[in-house]
């Protein structure tokens, strides 16, 4: 709450007192505190007196009954000022920021105990919904990997659809590459009145070739073209009102179940790439593996890339608050996601399921006892999908975006007119389909 000097003195007595409010409430707040510090201190007194009855009624055979009750009132009293302790810290850390934001004019901070009545500032989120369920939003995922571990699949098996570019081209044949090409496939899905452009990267010819040197190259290429792409957009003198988003969200990498430890390709490419983008592993075709197999496989997986230095999302210092903190420990504790893809559908018990069909059973898909790719699911697409935005736009695009104008050392007009290649002389080719 902002208050002028001005204003104080033009309004009349009863509002002045209402505008003068918040430093009183303050105010009013630490009196409510020091005497509540001081009934607990005659409380505790209390107490001990009470302990010092209980301990002469023992002699009779009274101990338990009696033992009970300070404990009790120890624990109420413990939660009352431990939700004290996180009131105050909300007030001093909101007072900070508003101190910190406009430190030339009174600030204070008001709950919503204290309001009069109804506000309605939580209508702000249904507006933030019906705006976003018009305009829609861009996704952007890369799939990273050796041909033949089922990349394809698993994003068909992702979105329930068939987004992947072996599905969407017509007489298409698998060929070994000679180089790495990048080839994208733009979607736009609709799902309960909610639209999201979704854009799919393949990678062809990564790790195929027996001189697999520098085969990351066209990958990081590719990724800061984009951020370069979004820079020139932001830097216009006339921007548009909305910057197309082809930035790369997330890059899943393929690793084979080989059951041993991580390739040399694997760590320098994990390496290179973790710096520019949000990597998340997964262990493809997982059902090839035993239950004990798979778990030891992916413990020396995590030890592989901690003893490397490799931070694959979620990283832990990105962390906002310890309900996060739990969050993401349990995802880093399966990380790296041990999944099996299908775009086919069996019966298993009267219900429909995408599965995989053996001869000794069928392997459920979206069963967390017989693969992961539920947690894999969850974490792209239901719980972190916005985080995955948020990570590119403010961790990695503007790494990007500092050390450009570092290096660049001109300004916005010339940084415009400079002749940054967009090509990365791959081929790419860009379809869009409705669904």
């Amino acid at each position: 709450m902002c208050v002028t000097a001005d204003s104080c003195a033009s309004t009349p007595e009863p509002a002045r007192k209402l505008l003068t409010a918040p430093p009183s409430l303050m105010e009013e707040r630490g009196d409510k505190e020091s005497v509540i510090m001081g009934d607990e201190q005659v409380d505790e007194g209390k107490n001990h007196e009470h302990q010092n009855i209980q301990t002469s009624r023992s002699e009779k055979g009274q101990r338990e009954e009696e033992h009970v009750e300070p404990e009790e009132i120890g624990k109420e009293k413990g939660m009352g000022i431990e939700e004290t302790k996180k009131e105050s810290e909300l007030e001093a850390e909101v007072q900070l920021e508003l101190r910190q934001s406009a430190p030339s004019f009174q600030t204070g901070f008001i709950r919503g105990t204290d309001l009069f009545g109804y506000v309605g500032i939580e209508a702000v989120l249904d507006q933030m919904r019906r705006k976003t369920m018009k305009a829609g939003f861009e996704f952007n995922i890369m799939v990273v990997g050796q041909s033949g571990l089922g990349k394809s699949t698993l994003v068909n098996t992702l979105f329930k659809s068939k987004v992947s570019r072996k599905s969407c081209t017509p007489d298409y044949e698998e060929k070994i590459s000679k180089t790495v090409k990048l080839h994208t496939v733009s979607h736009v899905i609709e799902e309960k009145g909610v639209k999201m452009k979704l854009t799919v990267i393949d990678t062809p010819g990564f790790g195929d070739q027996i001189n697999n040197e520098n085969c990351w190259e066209p990958i990081v290429k590719y990724i800061n073209e984009q951020y370069e792409k979004y820079l020139r957009e932001e830097l216009n003198i006339n921007r548009k009102r909305r910057i197309p988003d082809s930035r790369v969200h997330c890059c899943i990498y393929f690793l084979p179940a080989t059951g041993h430890r991580l390739r040399p390709i694997d760590l320098e490419f994990m390496k290179r790439l973790g710096k520019i983008v949000s990597i998340v592993p997964v262990i493809a075709k997982a059902d090839t593996l035993t239950v004990e197999e798979r778990q030891e496989f992916k413990e020396r997986i995590r030890k592989d890339l901690t003893s490397n230095g490799i931070h694959v999302y979620p990283q832990r210092e990105y962390d906002e608050d310890p309900e996060e903190r739990v969050l993401n420990d349990r995802i880093r504790e399966s990380i790296p996601f041990a999944v099996v893809g299908t775009d086919k559908e069996h019966q298993v018990n009267g219900n429909k399921v995408l599965g995989r069909k053996t001869k000794w059973g069928i392997i459920e898909v979206e069963n967390v006892a017989h693969c992961e790719f539920a947690n894999l699911r969850d974490l792209l697409i239901r719980s972190h999908l916005q985080d995955l935005k948020d990570v590119t736009h403010n961790i990695h695009y503007e790494s990007y975006r500092v050390r450009r104008l570092n290096e660049s050392n001109m300004n916005f007009s010339e940084l415009v007119l400079s002749s940054w290649p967009l090509k990365n002389g791959t081929d790419t080719c860009e379809t869009e389909s409705q669904l």
